[in-house]
This record gives C-alpha cells, structure tokens and sequence, in this order.
C-alpha cells in the first residue's frame, strides 16, 4: 500500500479490517499498517505453551503457586503508540507496572516479550517487530528458535538489541529477567506425546 493510501487509513479502519480477518489467521497493526499471518502451527504453539507453563507457573500467582512478581500472558493484545494492535507471542510485566482492568486494551509497555520463530513469521518479527519493541523501550526480548534449538536473550540498550546470552539445545537455562527460574529446554523442543 502506497504512502498517500496507508496515511488516509484511520486506526478504526484498521481494527475493522484486523476484526474480520477468517479464522486461522491473526493481524498486528504497526506504524499504520496491518500485517496477517497464519496462526501458529503445533511445534511453535508447543513452545509458547511450555513457555507459559514454566514462567506462569513460576512468576506468576496462578492457583497461588508463583512468586506474584509477574503478569505472564500468551498473545496479549496491546495497545501502544503507533501500533493499535501488537501481540507478542509472550508478554510479562511486572506486577506493581500492570493495571489489570478486565476486557479493557493492555496499554503498558512489557517489560519482557519473547517471540518464537516459525518459517512463516521469522523475517516479519525480526524485521518489524523487534525494531518496534526498541522504539517502544521494552528492556528484555528473548528470541525463541525451535528449529534450531536456540534460545536468544536480548536487553535493550541506547534503543538497541545486545545479545546477552544464548541457550542451545538441552542446556539448563536461567535467563534475565527470570534468573530465579530454570527452565528445561530439552521439555521445549520435546514433540507432544502421542496417544
């Protein structure tokens, strides 16, 4: 879409189109322009899913059993400056940052997300939405990558991504900003038991 087109796009134009998008696919609005991708397949679910279990399981107050410190969510919708509509694959904030308002738009920056790689989304995320979660000034951003087993965790630094540690393979990990949780690797890549 050409510039004079996309500027004469209101964001309620953009959430109408976002809205009707068929099932099986999701949108992310980013700088005034809407981007459609297919809903994640089992191996990239599986290692969100895990993901969430581990560091919800850990951080969060779920059933009691967490520290409390954490808010962690899987594709929250957020709303922020410039994109109306961006959901990372995960989100946490810190407890006293997160004002929870049931059914109302997320309108706080995360303070960690974490995107898992796929080969229908690796170059879109690399290529906008990690230049946008600099913009927007998110301190931790934790690149998950199945196929090749990798686990990359970046820190913001001068508006700018710094590769602070990376976690291979079956290795333990215990990664900012969640050191006090260790999370198994080897169970992230592990396929769903069959029946």
């Amino acid at each position: 879409m050409g510039e004079a087109a996309r500027a004469r796009r209101t964001d309620d134009e953009l959430r109408a189109d976002l809205d009707a998008l068929p099932e099986g696919q999701k949108g992310e609005i980013i700088d005034g322009e809407l981007y459609v991708q297919l809903r994640p397949r089992a191996r990239h679910a599986r290692v969100n899913s895990s993901l969430a279990v581990h560091l919800g399981g850990a951080l969060d107050d779920y059933g009691g059993a967490g520290t409390g410190g954490w808010i962690i969510l899987v594709e929250p919708g957020i709303e922020l400056p410039n994109a109306p509509e961006v959901a990372p694959d995960l989100a946490g904030w810190r407890r006293e940052r997160f004002d929870w308002v049931d059914d109302e738009p997320i309108r706080v920056v995360p303070d960690w997300v974490c995107e898992v790689l796929s080969p229908s989304n690796a170059r879109y995320d690399r290529r906008l939405k990690f230049p946008f979660y600099a913009r927007v000034g998110v301190p931790w951003l934790w690149v998950v990558d199945p196929r090749d087993r990798t686990v990359e965790v970046r820190r913001l630094e001068s508006e700018r991504w710094s590769i602070v540690a990376t976690f291979v393979d079956t290795e333990p990990m215990r990664a900012p900003p969640f050191e006090e949780v260790e999370i198994p690797l080897a169970r992230l890549w592990a396929p769903a038991p069959r029946p």
